[in-house]
């Protein structure tokens, strides 16, 4: 075992250096260094001058950690607990992070490390972030005087490199990766070298992405389904499809098994090239391998072949689908529905929603408001009312507008006993009806010259507060 080594200390906030430093008390009464030489800008309604600040930062510590020593234990309640709640003084956790590490007898361990960085990176203060992981590389982990290092190490300097990489920051990524690998045991895992690929990816450095990826392999670092799918997505990206295919067989030669995600990309990459019938037939390859469909797949097949204009393509492919049972639960087939009723051609989106409903893969309600508004436009009213009484059936309440439309569809070819069932079943599943409904309905009783049966709306009406006096009354009883 190691011999016990004192803390190297790193001024990361003080303006004096180490040897200028005034003796520190131990707690409970302890002296600070001097404050941040950039500290955030207070809280407008604060008007403390900056040395007050710093005074009343000394008084807050003072209060909050009384009984000493100083522990990392204490000194992450306090961070927590206290100072990340308190108004003026949160941004200066790393000011007290750096003011503890100067208290003698203490020292640093993972769990004030991990909460420091979180913190920092959470509020993109990258500079400090910087200087922390620094100190940490001079200081490690008490953990680490054994044999074996901190296992904490790669878990806090990965939110860092994620954190580097979110915002662009790719360069203080790789010193980051580079600083982790001194100290932690063994190789980093896959996990760090694909954050770093993303991130060089998200950044439109596809090159780097490789260079890094080549460099996994210098590592003896096996790269998983994650890693594969970054650099076919990027690949793809860069017009480069060609290579993303070499890197799905390589893939698999590997023993690595392709997602969904290996195949929706590359059945994108094949549509985004024109290949449709290769993309379709990647599809196939998808469910002989045994991969479940997911809802972006078939949005990317169906959406992808209606955009080309092949809608009786996409028809055909759907219904197959369904067929074979892979079509997934939740995916909504509007889009699809919405182009055949947009071109006229209400008869064949039926026919898909039937199919499909038949499988079990019920559409959505805006899917078959969709189709009933179609199908009223090409005439179809027979049809209409059976979709209609089918979602009601089901439970899918349709809006009103849509619903009042079919009402007065029925009433003006005489059916209007049909439309006032319709509205009896409606009003059982939770429909709101409204007075356009009733006036439709009593409106078509007086047509037909059924008055008893136009009478019982009225009635209803009356009950239900839409008729606001007696003249109106009369005027609707009497047709």
């Amino acid at each position: 075992m190691r011999r016990f080594r004192r803390p190297k200390v790193i001024p990361l906030l003080a303006e004096k250096p180490p040897s200028q430093l005034p003796h520190l008390s131990p707690i409970p009464n302890p002296s600070l260094p001097q404050p941040p030489k950039n500290p955030s800008p207070p809280s407008p309604i604060l008007t403390l001058s900056h040395t007050q600040n710093h005074t009343h930062l000394l008084t807050f510590i003072k209060t909050h950690i009384k009984n000493p020593p100083l522990t990392p234990k204490t000194l992450l309640h306090f961070l927590k607990s206290k100072l990340h709640y308190h108004p003026t003084f949160t941004h200066l956790d790393f000011h007290v992070f750096n003011w503890a590490s100067t208290v003698d007898s203490y020292r640093h361990d993972h769990s004030t490390f991990e909460w420091m960085v979180c913190s920092l990176a959470n509020t993109a203060r990258f500079s400090e972030l910087g200087c922390l992981l620094s100190f940490i590389v001079a200081n490690p982990c008490p953990c680490s005087d054994g044999i074996f290092s901190c296992p904490r190490t790669e878990p806090i300097f990965r939110f860092a490199i994620s954190a580097y990489c979110r915002v662009g920051r790719l360069d203080d990524a790789v010193r980051a990766f580079d600083s982790m690998r001194k100290l932690i045991d063994g190789k980093a895992s896959v996990v760090v070298y694909n954050i770093l690929i993303n991130g060089f990816v998200k950044c439109g450095e596809h090159d780097n992405a490789l260079w890094f990826y080549e460099r996994m392999g210098r590592d003896r670092i096996k790269g998983d389904v994650f890693t594969f799918n970054i650099l076919i997505s990027s690949y793809c990206r860069n017009s480069q499809f060609g290579l993303a295919l070499e890197l799905f067989k390589d893939m698999r030669g590997k023993g690595c098994s392709p997602n969904v995600v290996s195949f929706n990309t590359l059945i994108k990459g094949f549509f985004r090239e024109g290949k449709f019938e290769d993309g379709v037939e990647m599809a196939y390859e998808m469910i002989e391998f045994g991969c479940e469909f997911s809802i972006v797949t078939c949005e990317i097949l169906v959406d992808g072949l209606c955009r080309e204009g092949r809608v009786e393509e996409a028809c055909e492919l759907l219904i197959d689908f369904s067929r074979k049972g892979v079509v997934p639960r939740g995916y909504d087939y509007y889009g699809l529905v919405e182009v055949l009723c947009r071109k006229g051609n209400s008869e064949r989106a039926l026919e898909v929603v039937d199919e499909l409903w038949r499988m079990r893969n019920v559409p959505s309600l805006i899917a078959c408001t969709t189709l009933v508004e179609g199908l009223r436009r090409s005439a179809r009213i027979d049809e209409a009312l059976e979709v209609m009484g089918r979602m009601l059936e089901v439970g899918m309440v349709p809006d009103i507008v849509t619903f009042n439309c079919l009402l007065q569809d029925l009433c003006n070819l005489g059916r209007t006993e049909e439309a006032d069932n319709l509205r009896l079943l409606s009003s059982t599943k939770g429909l709101e009806l409204d007075t356009t409904a009733y006036t439709i309905l009593v409106s078509g009783y007086s047509r037909e010259g059924k008055k008893k049966e136009g009478k019982v709306v009225v009635d209803e009406m009356l009950d239900m507060g839409f008729i606001p006096d007696l003249a109106t009354y009369n005027r609707l009883a009497n047709g």
